[in-house]
């Protein structure tokens, strides 16, 4: 009796047992489907599916007429493998196959055959020649899966060096890096596709059911304003003023329409080769680029992609009389043409200091507001000022936009310095009044002597100017951006006037072109303080009557130009030969 219910009772806690495994497993099964069952799918989707990125081609990049290709992209090649759907007797085979034909490492190409994944990459941006190679190998070895050949895209610069500053490059993904490139890239840039194709556990492939192909969506075009001709008229004589006159630091140019703010040319040099933007860029380093450091080779490349037109701020110098003299007239304290208003004896006492004209060695005596900016005369814009004192001459850097960026659609801006106007005493607004102790980068320069140059409205300077959607071919106009009014009409025709005589008869004479009226003021500064190394530059306006052009010469420390290192004799010249040039082409009809 005593052994029978003692059985009762081991049949009774066996059945617990299994009742309580029963439970748990049912709470197991239900906490799977209802609490964790979306997110195992699709764990489970991505273990059973086997993806393949598909890049889309690039927006392309064309010049002003929309014509002149700048940036487009080609189609290459990325291989892969599929290490688990290669045959382990074929593997060794594969490797050395891959590694001779794309030119790479046997271990390591053989290390990721070997591997036990589902997809590992072997090579990118591959040549039709070579994808055509693989493809005969694979097709003579009689192999039916596990390597792949996927269409790819690389970026290509058909102007190679050509506005490199601008355009800017694109990484190894295809990502923009620098210039317009980098700006837009979400229009360039297009939509990813893939191939998606169904695999076992152990990833091999599931016959070819399941298999979905997803396009990839080109990126959208842009057109620039920036104009090919003009862009390249520009780099030859920049590139032979900064060779001739030994730039140490380079020059840019840049060459602007007052009317819309398009930039039809960006120039800076040195340049690089865009389809080669991390190999030696000049015959010097070519030389030692072999044996020098990593880190020295970056600062060297970062050094050559930075556009200095925008990203780097120098000293005006003289040029900056310009803003001072617009200013005066517009504020009514000086005429253009009042014969001896003004004197000059060599220089000028501001707060106990004394502050010499360029020509302090022989005076320029009595002058009128256009000689004195004939003679660039220190005294003059020094007593202009004092007039207009401080609270009034830093409202119209605001006007000016001189205190704050451009907003010109490229990367990497910077902004000017200024003292700030509670700081400004005597002797600052003296030296700002020429255009010396503050610093302002040539775009900022550009746009503001635009404001004179257009009849007197702020413009904002843009390097893009319509976008063409990549699927439909629709095309979207950039506006373009007007400011309010910085000075009038008449001041504006005032100063226009003032600086054909400065080309005419005064400091910027080297860049007259027989049949054009041509406006222009010269600058020359020192780059920083007690460097001897100078800036030299020149501004000028075509036609004065009705301005269509504004062109920014700017060269650093010309070495080679010791004994005459000024803006006249340096970098006045080189503005003659673009205009030369340049205003034939744009049909910018003769004045008689």
């Amino acid at each position: 009796m005593q052994l029978k219910l003692s059985s009762k009772k081991k049949l009774r806690n066996i059945l617990y047992i299994h009742f309580f495994i029963f439970s748990c497993l049912l709470i197991r099964i239900g906490f799977i489907q209802f609490i964790q069952g979306k997110e195992l799918s699709e764990l489970a989707y991505e273990q059973q599916t086997l993806d393949r990125t598909i890049n889309p081609k690039r927006g392309v990049i064309y010049d002003s007429t929309g014509k002149n290709v700048l940036a487009q992209s080609s189609t290459v090649n990325t291989i892969t493998i599929n290490p688990v759907n290669i045959a382990k007797e074929n593997k060794e085979k594969v490797a050395r196959a891959l590694a001779t034909i794309f030119e790479e490492d046997y271990e390591k190409v053989l290390k990721k055959v070997n591997k036990r994944s589902s997809i590992e990459t072997i090579s990118r941006k591959v040549d039709k020649e070579k994808a055509d190679e693989l493809r005969k190998w694979i097709e003579e070895n009689k192999l039916e899966s596990g390597i792949n050949i996927d269409e790819d895209t690389k970026r290509y610069y058909p102007n190679n060096n050509l506005a490199s500053q601008v355009i800017g490059f694109c990484g190894s993904d295809n990502q923009g890096l620098e210039g317009i490139e980098a700006k837009y890239e979400e229009e360039l840039k297009g939509k990813k596709g893939a191939i998606k194709k169904h695999t076992d556990a152990k990833g091999g492939e599931i016959g070819t059911e399941g298999e979905n192909y997803v396009s990839a969506i080109k990126g959208n075009d842009l057109v620039s304003t920036i104009d090919l001709t003009v862009q390249s008229i520009v780099e030859k004589y920049l590139e032979e003023a900064c060779i001739d006159n030994e730039c140490t630091d380079g020059g840019n140019v840049i060459v602007m329409n007052p009317q819309n703010g398009d930039v039809l040319a960006m120039a800076t040099y040195p340049s690089y080769n865009l389809n080669e933007p991390y190999s030696a860029y000049t015959e010097e380093l070519k030389t030692s680029w072999d044996n020098m450091a990593q880190e020295e080779k970056t600062k060297s490349l970062q050094s050559v992609w930075r556009n200095k037109a925008i990203a780097d701020t120098y000293e005006p110098g003289s040029v900056f009389k310009l803003i001072t003299a617009s200013a005066s007239l517009e504020e009514g304290i000086t005429l253009t043409d009042k014969k001896g208003e003004f004197s000059c004896n060599g220089g000028i006492e501001v707060a106990g200091v004394r502050i010499k004209c360029w020509r302090y060695y022989r005076p320029h005596g009595a002058e009128s507001l256009r000689e004195g900016l004939m003679n660039s005369c220190n005294p003059v814009f020094i007593g202009l000022g004092q007039k207009l004192g401080v609270a009034k001459y830093y409202s119209y850097l605001r006007k000016f936009g001189l205190l704050e960026k451009t907003k010109i659609d490229l990367p990497g801006e910077a902004g000017s310095i200024f003292l700030a106007e509670n700081k400004a005493g005597p002797v600052e607004l003296a030296t700002i009044s020429f255009g010396q102790r503050f610093e302002i980068t040539p775009i900022e320069l550009v746009t503001a002597v635009s404001s004179i140059a257009n009849g007197g409205e702020k413009i904002t300077p843009r390097v893009v100017k319509q976008i063409i959607n990549g699927e439909t071919g629709e095309v979207t106009d950039i506006p373009v951006k007007r400011g309010e009014r910085v000075i009038s009409e008449k001041t504006s025709k005032d100063v226009l006037s003032m600086m054909q005589s400065v080309v005419s008869e005064g400091t910027g004479k080297n860049a007259k072109v027989e049949g054009y009226n041509i406006g222009g003021k010269t600058g020359t500064s020192e780059d920083g303080v007690n460097t001897n190394k100078y800036v030299t530059s020149f501004l000028g306006v075509a036609p004065t009557d009705n301005p269509q052009i504004v062109l920014l010469v700017t060269l650093y420390n010309p070495v080679g130009q010791r004994s005459v290192i000024n803006g006249g004799s340096v970098a006045a010249p080189v503005g003659g030969q673009i205009f030369s040039e340049i205003l034939p082409y744009l049909e910018v009809n003769k004045q008689n």
